[in-house]
């Protein structure tokens, strides 16, 4: 039973009235996740109609629980405009919160399903396509060898999306670009890499031990997507410079890079590492940057606070994974 009602504030619905205080008992139970999902529905599709369709109920239903749960709560959480629905900062906070207890409730939920196969832990994580194509095969074979109970959800997102997936709760480890604000996150060296500078073989630069960027930017290039830490970085240091970046096209991966490249359509900056492993075979060229930006640092991020079991120890086993290229050769790790 809703507490006395003290004043009433606008909303695009109706007046609707502000409780005059709210027992946090009384809000959990009017929290459930099931009106959770529907209101994170409703600010990513941007519209009642789209939530329901996502929810496969009645668009009535969806205005009904939006309207009981901002009376329970006391507070306006969205608001209509031209082009659709928007969170308040209030019903930014909300989505902030809903998406990680959304995200809990899916972990809870998997990994009770792999108990129950006999699993003792699972662990997801968010990595960029740097450290998923050069490093973490091994390293996630070496772990999963030791620790043969636990699985591993992997998912690839660029480094900006690795960073805001673990601060909300979608994975509990990401592994990133360290040029990358890491935001409240907590983060360990994983791995370093460089960057080189991939060409045909009869291009006039192939025959130079190493290069500046800058002294390529008068060809044309093939660009990673534009959410990608490199991009970000070869896109920043042409404007530094003064100079256009004469890009032809964004393409997914690396391995596409080197297929533009072999077709003749341009330069492509990709990790050394990743050129050992796709660019040899196509028979192309690769030449080192000596820019400072071009020697990177992949990092661990996880939240503050503490980790579960399966999580710890694959922390601690990715945190000692840079000490291995120390019995690299040059051309892999440098």
């Amino acid at each position: 039973m809703l507490p006395k009602l003290r004043s009433t504030y606008p909303t695009a619905r109706s007046e609707r009235a502000i409780p005059d205080e709210l027992p946090a008992s009384g809000l959990l139970n009017r929290l459930d996740l099931k009106t959770l999902r529907l209101f994170a529905a409703i600010c990513e599709e941007g519209t009642l109609n789209g939530a329901a369709r996502a929810a496969a109920i009645a668009p009535s239903a969806v205005s009904k629980r939006l309207g009981e749960m901002e009376q329970a709560l006391g507070c306006q959480l969205l608001t209509r405009e031209p082009r659709g629905m928007r969170p308040t900062p209030a019903g930014e906070t909300l989505l902030h919160h809903t998406r990680r207890m959304l995200a809990s409730a899916e972990q809870i939920a998997l990994e009770l399903a792999e108990h129950a196969k006999g699993v003792r832990g699972i662990v997801r994580m968010l990595a960029n396509l740097s450290a998923i194509v050069q490093f973490l095969p091994e390293d996630l074979r070496a772990f999963l060898a030791r620790h043969g109970a636990i699985k591993i959800d992997l998912e690839e997102r660029p480094s900006g999306g690795v960073i805001r997936g673990v601060a909300e709760g979608a994975a509990e480890i990401g592994i990133c670009s360290g040029s990358v604000a890491a935001l409240d996150l907590r983060s360990h060296l994983y791995r370093r890499d460089r960057l080189v500078l991939v060409m045909r073989k009869e291009h006039p630069l192939a025959a130079r031990p190493s290069i500046a960027f800058a002294e390529a930017l008068g060809y044309d290039f093939i660009g990673l997507h534009a959410q990608s830490s490199i991009y970000d970085s070869v896109r920043a240091e042409a404007q530094r410079t003064g100079r256009p970046l004469r890009l032809r096209v964004h393409v997914p991966g690396f391995d596409a890079v080197c297929r533009m490249v072999q077709a003749d359509m341009g330069l492509g900056v990709i990790p050394e590492q990743v050129f050992g492993l796709i660019g040899g075979a196509m028979q192309l060229a690769a030449v080192p940057l000596v820019d400072p930006w071009a020697a990177r640092e992949l990092i661990i991020v996880t939240r503050p606070g503490t980790l579960s079991p399966a999580a710890g120890l694959l922390v601690a086993h990715l945190s000692q994974a840079h000490r291995s290229q120390a019995h690299l050769s040059p051309a892999a790790a440098s």
